[in-house]
């Protein structure tokens, strides 16, 4: 078996479980790759010492790994993602934070559910990714254009609301006065989405969510839509500028500049243990507290 492995090292509460992981995998002869930057930190906290193959970067992983090992919380899944890409490779998330959608293996079973994983026996969640183009072209858009999570528009440098005109397929929707605007996947829909008032969506459906950031107009709702639509944003503000995020990494743009926002021909595989369900983990964390029957 071939895994890459990506972390992010969060000192004493996740050095006994990167030793798990390196342990059980070196007993089962499997053939590990790990993230560069990652390893060099492992070699600094003598974590390991052994000598190990490396990628740095999205050219290095093919359809030869079997797949990805995340080590952190639902933001290193996402920084996993931009690795990952369209090569299909699966990624499985240890979860090394607190609330975590996306890493559902906890330090406590990482064993038990490593053994699935090298026996094959789980099955694969796809998750919907979101693409951004811009008009004029933007360089730091181009060079990593999708998003798994969300893309967000917000104000820049001020106190002032910015006005999104929204288009969908070509028909107006609305001219959100507000903070920002958020165009949510299912998978993000837990995260930014979910915190400015929106919907929560299972993985499956095929839909987006767009929701308003503090808007000036309360009855600017969420809003639910096929995730085959395509959505043009206009920005216009007192400033000259706005920033657009997707997931974690932030572009500057200038006024008036047009986006399109639309789903991208590949998925992300994400690894599916049967004990550690999306339902299971949103009962635990987020909606009533701890699984009684548990």
């Amino acid at each position: 078996m071939k895994v890459a492995i990506f972390g992010q090292y969060y000192q004493n509460d996740t050095r006994p479980i990167i030793r798990d992981i390196f342990v059980f995998f070196n007993a089962n002869n499997v053939e590990m790759y790990i993230e560069e930057r990652f390893l060099k930190i492992l070699y600094e906290q003598e974590i390991v010492k052994k000598e190990y193959k490396t990628f740095s970067s999205h050219k290095c992983l093919d359809s030869s790994f079997d797949i990805l090992v995340s080590i952190g919380g639902d933001g290193t899944i996402l920084r996993a993602a931009t690795y990952v890409r369209n090569s299909g490779i699966p990624i499985i998330g240890i979860n090394a934070g607190r609330l975590g959608f996306l890493a559902k293996v906890q330090k406590e079973n990482i064993e038990a559910f490593l053994q699935i994983v090298i026996e094959k026996k789980y099955t694969i969640s796809q998750r919907t990714l979101l693409s951004l183009e811009s008009s004029p072209e933007n360089d730091e858009i181009n060079e990593l254009n999708f998003a798994m999570n969300e893309v967000t528009v917000s104000r820049k440098d001020t106190t002032s609301m910015i006005t999104i005109e929204t288009f969908l397929n070509g028909e107006y929707l609305n001219s959100y006065w507000a903070d920002g605007l958020i165009i949510s996947t299912p998978t993000g829909s837990t995260g930014y989405s979910l915190s400015c008032g929106g919907p929560i969506l299972t993985p499956y459906v095929k839909g987006l969510v767009i929701t308003p950031i503090a808007p000036h107009n309360l009855n600017a709702r969420p809003l639910v839509i096929p995730d085959d639509t395509e959505i043009k944003l206009k920005v216009s503000g007192r400033e000259e500028q706005y920033l657009v995020s997707l997931d974690s990494r932030i572009a500057t743009l200038n006024n008036n500049s047009e986006l399109t926002i639309k789903k991208t021909p590949f998925q992300i595989n994400m690894v599916e243990i049967p004990e550690e369900t999306f339902l299971k983990t949103l009962r635990n964390k987020l909606l009533w507290g701890e699984d009684k029957r548990n």
